[in-house]
């Protein structure tokens, strides 16, 4: 095979890569990332502005660990070298909130392992559950009023006329500012961050939904309403099942968008969830515990996407474009 036909293979203009070389890119879009976040971690000459001290010499206000920047210990360091006292050492070394890899995945074990330090503190698994509840319930309400309101406007044009000009104006509006008005309404617990995340997708929602309703093929409704079908039965045998595989992807990245939402909404009233767990470990500088509930966000969404993918297969095994994923 020529090189010109190897590097088409790879460079394919719409047209699917094997399954091999997906799996190949697949994992490399993880391992890039990793790999460039291990050589500023550990090679000192890409980055690592600080210097760990190891040992304090005559500098008064040097303790063991402290990070300082370069251009300070160089100063100290020529002021004791002129002075003719006891030297500091240190090691290269990155900020504090650059944590390296190996000890955000020491983090992961000992956020799940260690008791919080605080008596009336939640567990990481605590609060995680407490994120994941707020997720269902904001999602799910979302989707019990915007599903069939956007399919009503997808099928009918009243509907879409009487509610996607007000939908329009309202989803230009930032769901956080609502927070305060929430507050006064819903209480201070989980009430406003629920709301929060049905602000935030529910409007969105009803326009994508309705966008994918129009798409279905016209000849299946026109052929449906000649043989006489009622308004409901048109889209309980027809609508539905025809937009049924791409509704379910339309959920699948609104799902994604709810979680977008989350540490927002949690920071609304009183500060819940993984939310909560991130600020207190800031405040502490342990940010290799904050790197660590950041990932676990993103490995419950991810993780759910393809798990709702595999079950698209299934649930859709007429689909093709379920099946490529």
């Amino acid at each position: 095979m020529s090189p010109s036909s190897i590097t088409s293979s790879w460079f394919n203009v719409r047209q699917e890569l094997s399954p091999s070389r997906r799996k190949v890119i697949g994992w490399a879009s993880f391992l890039l990332p990793i790999l460039i976040w291990s050589a500023v971690s550990y090679l000192p000459f890409i980055w690592h502005p600080m210097v760990n001290i190891q040992k304090p010499g005559s500098v008064d206000y040097f303790q063991e660990n402290m990070l300082v920047s370069k251009e300070v210990f160089n100063y100290e360091l020529d002021n004791v070298k002129t002075e003719g006292k006891e030297l500091p050492t240190g090691t290269p070394s990155n900020p504090v909130y650059f944590p390296a890899p190996d000890k955000v995945a020491k983090a992961f074990y000992t956020g799940f392992t260690t008791a919080p330090a605080q008596k009336d503190g939640l567990w990481l698994h605590q609060s995680l559950w407490q994120s994941i509840q707020v997720i269902f319930w904001g999602f799910f309400i979302s989707s019990l009023i915007g599903v069939p309101l956007g399919v009503l406007c997808g099928t009918y044009s009243l509907f879409s006329r009487l509610f996607e000009p007000f939908v329009e104006f309202f989803r230009y509006l930032p769901a956080p500012a609502f927070g305060a008005l929430m507050v006064a309404i819903l209480g201070i617990y989980d009430g406003p961050k629920i709301a929060i995340i049905v602000i935030g997708t529910f409007f969105q929602q009803v326009l994508i939904i309705s966008n994918t309703t129009r798409k279905l093929d016209y000849s299946l409704l026109e052929a449906a309403m000649t043989l006489g079908t009622s308004k409901f039965k048109l889209l309980r045998h027809v609508v539905i099942p025809g937009i049924l595989p791409d509704l379910y992807r339309d959920l699948r990245i609104l799902l994604g968008w709810a979680w977008t939402y989350l540490i927002v909404a949690e920071l609304i009233g009183t500060s819940s969830g993984i939310t909560l767990f991130i600020t207190q470990q800031a405040r502490y500088q342990h940010f290799e515990n904050v790197y660590a509930a950041i990932f676990i966000i993103g490995f419950i969404g991810f993780g759910s996407d393809l798990f709702l993918a595999w079950l698209s297969k299934h649930l859709f095994t007429w689909d093709r474009p379920a099946n490529k994923e």
